[in-house]
Protein backbone atom coordinates (compact mmCIF):
# COMPACT_ATOMS: atom_id res chain seq x y z
CA UNK A 1 0.00 0.00 0.00
CA UNK A 2 1.10 3.56 -0.58
CA UNK A 3 2.03 5.62 2.45
CA UNK A 4 1.05 9.30 2.21
CA UNK A 5 3.84 10.37 4.56
CA UNK A 6 6.24 11.74 1.91
CA UNK A 7 5.79 15.18 0.34
CA UNK A 8 6.04 13.72 -3.19
CA UNK A 9 4.24 10.53 -4.22
CA UNK A 10 6.50 7.48 -4.11
CA UNK A 11 6.97 5.55 -7.36
CA UNK A 12 6.27 2.18 -5.73
CA UNK A 13 6.32 0.39 -9.08
CA UNK A 14 9.99 1.37 -9.50
CA UNK A 15 11.12 0.07 -6.09
CA UNK A 16 12.20 -3.50 -5.37
CA UNK A 17 10.23 -5.65 -2.93
CA UNK A 18 12.64 -5.26 -0.02
CA UNK A 19 13.04 -1.52 -0.55
CA UNK A 20 9.24 -1.16 -0.57
CA UNK A 21 9.03 -3.02 2.74
CA UNK A 22 11.81 -0.85 4.21
CA UNK A 23 10.07 2.37 3.12
CA UNK A 24 6.85 1.19 4.75
CA UNK A 25 8.66 -0.12 7.84
CA UNK A 26 7.00 -3.49 7.38
CA UNK A 27 8.01 -7.15 7.01
CA UNK A 28 6.77 -10.12 5.01
CA UNK A 29 4.99 -11.30 8.18
CA UNK A 30 2.89 -8.13 8.20
CA UNK A 31 2.32 -5.58 10.92
CA UNK A 32 1.44 -6.29 14.51
CA UNK A 33 -2.05 -5.36 15.66
CA UNK A 34 -0.95 -2.38 17.74
CA UNK A 35 1.08 -0.84 14.90
CA UNK A 36 -1.83 -1.38 12.47
CA UNK A 37 -4.18 0.47 14.83
CA UNK A 38 -1.69 3.32 15.19
CA UNK A 39 -1.35 3.65 11.40
CA UNK A 40 -5.11 3.54 10.93
CA UNK A 41 -5.44 6.46 13.37
CA UNK A 42 -2.63 8.32 11.56
CA UNK A 43 -3.68 7.74 7.93
CA UNK A 44 -7.43 7.22 8.26
CA UNK A 45 -9.58 4.52 6.64
CA UNK A 46 -8.85 3.01 3.23
CA UNK A 47 -11.82 4.48 1.38
CA UNK A 48 -12.65 7.08 -1.22
CA UNK A 49 -13.55 10.44 0.24
CA UNK A 50 -17.27 10.92 -0.09
CA UNK A 51 -18.71 14.39 -0.34
CA UNK A 52 -22.23 14.92 0.90
CA UNK A 53 -24.63 14.34 -1.97
CA UNK A 54 -26.22 17.53 -3.31
CA UNK A 55 -29.95 17.61 -4.06
CA UNK A 56 -30.80 17.77 -7.76
CA UNK A 57 -32.03 21.37 -7.59
CA UNK A 58 -28.71 22.59 -6.17
CA UNK A 59 -26.88 20.77 -8.95
CA UNK A 60 -29.15 22.49 -11.51
CA UNK A 61 -28.72 25.97 -9.98
CA UNK A 62 -24.93 25.49 -9.93
CA UNK A 63 -24.98 25.33 -13.75
CA UNK A 64 -25.90 29.04 -13.86
CA UNK A 65 -23.05 30.03 -11.56
CA UNK A 66 -20.44 30.89 -14.18
CA UNK A 67 -19.52 34.02 -16.07
CA UNK A 68 -20.66 32.81 -19.52
CA UNK A 69 -24.14 31.91 -18.30
CA UNK A 70 -24.49 35.23 -16.46
CA UNK A 71 -23.45 37.17 -19.58
CA UNK A 72 -26.01 35.26 -21.67
CA UNK A 73 -28.77 35.87 -19.12
CA UNK A 74 -27.95 39.61 -19.02
CA UNK A 75 -27.96 39.69 -22.86
CA UNK A 76 -31.34 37.95 -22.93
CA UNK A 77 -32.82 40.41 -20.42
CA UNK A 78 -31.37 43.35 -22.40
CA UNK A 79 -32.85 41.96 -25.64
CA UNK A 80 -36.21 41.57 -23.92
CA UNK A 81 -36.00 45.16 -22.64
CA UNK A 82 -35.33 46.39 -26.19
CA UNK A 83 -38.37 44.51 -27.47
CA UNK A 84 -36.40 41.81 -29.31
CA UNK A 85 -38.45 38.94 -27.92
CA UNK A 86 -37.30 36.44 -30.58
CA UNK A 87 -33.61 37.08 -29.79
CA UNK A 88 -34.31 36.95 -26.04
CA UNK A 89 -36.13 33.63 -26.44
CA UNK A 90 -33.26 32.16 -28.48
CA UNK A 91 -30.68 33.21 -25.87
CA UNK A 92 -32.79 31.83 -23.00
CA UNK A 93 -33.12 28.59 -24.98
CA UNK A 94 -29.32 28.32 -25.36
CA UNK A 95 -28.86 29.01 -21.63
CA UNK A 96 -31.36 26.28 -20.75
CA UNK A 97 -29.74 23.73 -23.09
CA UNK A 98 -26.24 24.42 -21.70
CA UNK A 99 -27.55 24.14 -18.12
CA UNK A 100 -29.31 20.84 -18.82
CA UNK A 101 -26.26 19.32 -20.52
CA UNK A 102 -24.06 20.27 -17.54
CA UNK A 103 -26.69 19.00 -15.10
CA UNK A 104 -26.93 15.55 -16.73
CA UNK A 105 -23.16 15.23 -17.19
CA UNK A 106 -22.57 16.00 -13.50
CA UNK A 107 -25.22 13.44 -12.55
CA UNK A 108 -23.50 10.77 -14.66
CA UNK A 109 -20.12 11.61 -13.09
CA UNK A 110 -21.58 11.20 -9.59
CA UNK A 111 -23.10 7.85 -10.59
CA UNK A 112 -19.75 6.68 -12.00
CA UNK A 113 -17.97 7.60 -8.75
CA UNK A 114 -20.58 5.72 -6.75
CA UNK A 115 -20.09 2.68 -9.02
CA UNK A 116 -16.34 2.79 -8.31
CA UNK A 117 -17.06 2.86 -4.58
CA UNK A 118 -19.28 -0.21 -4.97
CA UNK A 119 -16.49 -2.01 -6.85
CA UNK A 120 -14.09 -1.74 -3.91
CA UNK A 121 -13.75 -4.96 -1.97
CA UNK A 122 -15.61 -4.94 1.37
CA UNK A 123 -13.06 -7.29 2.99
CA UNK A 124 -9.36 -8.06 2.77
CA UNK A 125 -7.11 -10.95 3.75
CA UNK A 126 -4.00 -9.69 5.56
CA UNK A 127 -1.11 -10.94 7.64
CA UNK A 128 -1.24 -9.44 11.12
CA UNK A 129 1.10 -10.68 13.87
CA UNK A 130 2.22 -13.34 11.36
CA UNK A 131 -1.30 -14.79 11.11
CA UNK A 132 -3.81 -14.61 8.27
CA UNK A 133 -6.84 -12.48 9.16
CA UNK A 134 -9.93 -11.21 7.38
CA UNK A 135 -10.56 -7.54 8.09
CA UNK A 136 -12.83 -4.83 6.62
CA UNK A 137 -11.03 -3.30 3.62
CA UNK A 138 -11.39 0.17 5.20
CA UNK A 139 -8.99 -0.95 7.96
CA UNK A 140 -6.08 -1.59 5.58
CA UNK A 141 -3.07 0.59 6.34
CA UNK A 142 0.24 1.35 4.60
CA UNK A 143 2.57 -1.59 5.27
CA UNK A 144 -0.12 -4.28 5.47
CA UNK A 145 0.69 -7.53 3.68
CA UNK A 146 -2.47 -8.25 1.64
CA UNK A 147 -3.25 -11.72 0.29
CA UNK A 148 -5.20 -11.84 -2.97
CA UNK A 149 -6.53 -15.05 -4.50
CA UNK A 150 -8.27 -15.90 -7.75
CA UNK A 151 -11.64 -14.15 -7.97
CA UNK A 152 -10.86 -11.59 -5.24
CA UNK A 153 -11.25 -7.89 -5.76
CA UNK A 154 -8.07 -5.91 -5.13
CA UNK A 155 -8.94 -3.98 -1.94
CA UNK A 156 -6.31 -1.20 -2.32
CA UNK A 157 -3.47 -0.18 -4.60
CA UNK A 158 -0.78 -2.78 -3.87
CA UNK A 159 2.95 -3.25 -4.57
CA UNK A 160 3.34 -6.95 -5.39
CA UNK A 161 5.85 -8.95 -3.34
CA UNK A 162 4.92 -12.41 -4.66
CA UNK A 163 2.86 -13.39 -7.69
CA UNK A 164 2.08 -16.72 -9.31
CA UNK A 165 0.16 -16.58 -12.61
CA UNK A 166 -1.43 -13.37 -11.37
CA UNK A 167 -3.64 -11.39 -13.79
CA UNK A 168 -5.98 -8.50 -13.07
CA UNK A 169 -8.76 -6.68 -14.91
CA UNK A 170 -7.78 -3.03 -15.43
CA UNK A 171 -10.36 -2.00 -18.02
CA UNK A 172 -11.82 0.74 -15.83
CA UNK A 173 -8.34 2.17 -15.23
CA UNK A 174 -6.42 1.75 -18.49
CA UNK A 175 -9.03 0.68 -21.04
CA UNK A 176 -7.36 -2.74 -21.51
CA UNK A 177 -10.10 -5.15 -22.55
CA UNK A 178 -8.22 -8.30 -21.48
CA UNK A 179 -6.72 -9.27 -18.10
CA UNK A 180 -3.18 -7.95 -17.53
CA UNK A 181 -0.27 -10.16 -16.42
CA UNK A 182 1.44 -9.04 -13.23
CA UNK A 183 4.94 -9.70 -11.89
CA UNK A 184 7.07 -8.63 -8.92
CA UNK A 185 9.95 -7.01 -10.87
CA UNK A 186 10.32 -3.24 -10.55
CA UNK A 187 9.72 -1.20 -13.70
CA UNK A 188 11.07 2.17 -14.78
CA UNK A 189 9.82 5.14 -12.79
CA UNK A 190 8.19 6.90 -15.76
CA UNK A 191 6.33 3.77 -16.94
CA UNK A 192 2.78 4.39 -18.14
CA UNK A 193 0.00 3.33 -15.78
CA UNK A 194 -0.79 0.25 -17.87
CA UNK A 195 2.87 -0.84 -17.83
CA UNK A 196 3.26 -0.80 -14.05
CA UNK A 197 3.16 -4.59 -13.86
CA UNK A 198 4.51 -4.68 -10.30
CA UNK A 199 1.35 -2.97 -9.04
CA UNK A 200 -2.22 -4.21 -8.56
CA UNK A 201 -4.78 -1.40 -8.54
CA UNK A 202 -8.08 -1.24 -6.70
Amino acid sequence: MTAPRHSEPTAWHALGEEESLDRLESTRDGLDGEEARRRLAEHGPNQLQQAEARPWWKRLLAQFNNILMLVLIVAAIASLGLGHTLDAGAIFGVVLIIALIGFFQEGKAEQALESIRQMLSPQAQVLRDGRRETIPAEELVPGDIVLVESGDRVPADLRLLEARRFRTEEASLTGESTPVDKAIDAVVEDADLGDRSSMAFA
